[in-house]
């Protein structure tokens, strides 16, 4: 039986990043010490805030103190850390908020800088929300091999785009990871549901980070952090505070379901998607 063990880091985070890592830290002891494999923290994990807060935070790629840090989190405890989002500056204007995802011995295995930038209005205290105003859009998908296939890489907003869960699915995906900020307002009406569609769909394993709370900034995000086998079944949920949820994904289950009902195979307008 092909099983690995995932943990979910779900956490309110802020804008220093110092104090939003020490949280990401004990998280990683908890987990590391109930076997997990794997650990995904939310989006905007390290930096939670305005504009300047993560134009100043931001690192260059493979250089700077916090991606160091989360590297030598990752092969301290011995395991595959898939931070959420970091943001990593492109040049001397331009950051882009990037998922990167450190091995046991502390190495970048990929990054992913996020495809589909939240431009758009919802009906919060915040109201207006305008990613493509901080961030850089990125350009590619990604995603890192393991013993059980590939995990697939997602950031939040990218939940509504369902090509790109199907093209990380044809390229090997058997889990993909969604982390997230996603509003406490949208999160209500389609947190669950999107990534049950996207389980279902893809008949691969669904996990989801998504942070929780009143942020600093006054932003309210959903919580709910979830995994979600290839049937699109919640296999363990959070609710609206921090904390962890561990999980044992079976890829059995993920041939079992492919085989039943190999709806890859019947796919029959492939040619109007490119």
């Amino acid at each position: 039986m092909s099983m690995e063990r995932f943990g979910i880091i779900q956490m309110t985070s802020g804008p220093e990043p110092e104090e939003n890592f020490r949280f990401i830290e004990h998280k990683v002891e908890f987990l590391s010490a109930r076997g997990m494999k794997w650990v995904l923290t939310p989006e905007n994990s390290l930096v939670f805030g305005s504009r300047d807060d993560y134009h100043r935070h931001a690192e260059y790629l493979g250089d700077g103190q916090y991606q160091n840090k989360l590297s030598d989190l990752a092969k301290r405890h011995q395991i595959h850390l898939i931070v959420g989002s970091f943001p990593i500056r492109v040049s001397e204007t331009e950051v882009t908020t990037t998922t990167l995802v450190f091995d046991v011995n502390g190495q970048r295995m990929n990054h992913y800088d996020k495809l589909h930038m939240f431009d758009v209005d919802v009906n919060d205290g915040h109201k207006n929300y305008r990613e493509s105003e901080t961030f850089k859009a990125g350009t590619n998908i990604a995603m890192v091999p393991a013993d059980f296939g590939a995990v697939g890489l997602t950031i939040c907003y990218d939940l509504r785009f369902p090509h790109l869960f199907s093209a990380l699915r044809a390229q090997g995906a058997n889990v993909i990871v969604v982390p997230s900020a996603f509003t406490a307002v949208t999160g209500k009406a389609h947190w669950e549901v999107l990534l049950r569609a996207r389980a279902i769909e893809n008949q691969c394993w669904i996990v989801a980070a998504n942070q929780c709370g009143i942020h600093p900034c006054g932003r309210a995000t959903w919580g709910h952090s979830m995994v979600i086998s290839p049937w699109g079944e919640v296999q363990g949920q959070l609710e609206q505070q921090t904390g962890t949820i561990t999980a044992e994904l079976n890829f059995d289950v993920v041939e079992e379901v492919r085989q039943s009902m190999p709806v890859a195979k019947h796919i029959r307008f492939e040619q109007y998607l490119h």
